[in-house]
């Protein structure tokens, strides 16, 4: 029986998705800045898989993953700057589309790395061959750049979260930890993870992130 104190909020997948990326964008910018270039590149490529994961998921999966259940427009943004929405489990309105800044940032991230060809054409993407020299420069600069952008969302996320915690008393940390988060009024009920759909993300996700990174002389 369902604590009436906790309620159960995040799958599995997506906690272990959201502290993979967590270790993987760390470890991609170290690799990069020590030229670790083949461990880089091994780190973009599970980023890649990461990426697609949580997309075939927010299509699939459960409960306040699922992309239909956080993603609202300008009307319930506005109720829930002005405090008259009521209390929800998972994404708040304005998260949800920091959600999908976050991804979009990672696409170019890892979209752009793919092509990027460093300035004496040594280190390059794994699809480089398909671009030309300048493309490859110009992919290389975007990668740069979307690195800041992504630099600054994963800052006013820490930042969101510190508000939550030292304003509004709510740990968010905690739930994406055990899974369950502390609710006001009564628990509503969310749906558990398919492992059926989990094995169809994983495979998904698993396969093209392989076929991308892999040898096109093969």
């Amino acid at each position: 029986m369902e604590n009436p104190a906790r309620q159960y909020v995040w799958d599995l997948p997506i906690r272990l998705f959201h502290w993979a990326l967590v270790g993987l964008i760390g470890f991609s910018w170290w690799s990069a800045e020590t030229y670790h270039m083949d461990w880089h590149r091994l780190s973009g490529q599970a980023v890649l898989f990461l990426i697609v994961f949580r997309l075939i998921w927010g299509l699939i999966g459960s409960g306040p993953a699922h992309f239909a259940q956080f993603l609202r427009g300008p009307r319930a943004i506005f109720a829930y700057l002005t405090g008259r929405a009521p209390a929800t489990p998972g994404h708040n309105p304005l998260g949800g589309w920091s959600v999908v800044a976050m991804l979009l940032a990672l696409s170019v991230q890892v979209g752009t790395g793919l092509f990027a060809v460093d300035i004496d054409g040594i280190e390059s993407g794994p699809l480089s061959h398909l671009v030309d020299f300048d493309q490859g420069r110009l992919a290389s600069d975007i990668h740069g750049i979307s690195f800041t952008i992504l630099q600054v969302l994963i800052g006013l996320h820490v930042l969101a979260v510190l508000f939550y915690l030292l304003v509004r008393r709510r740990n968010l940390i905690g739930p994406m930890v055990s899974g369950r988060a502390k609710v006001s009024g009564e628990p509503v009920a969310v749906r558990r993870a398919s492992p059926v759909a989990f094995a169809v993300a994983i495979l998904l996700a698993g396969t093209l992130a392989w076929w991308v990174f892999a040898d096109p002389m093969l």
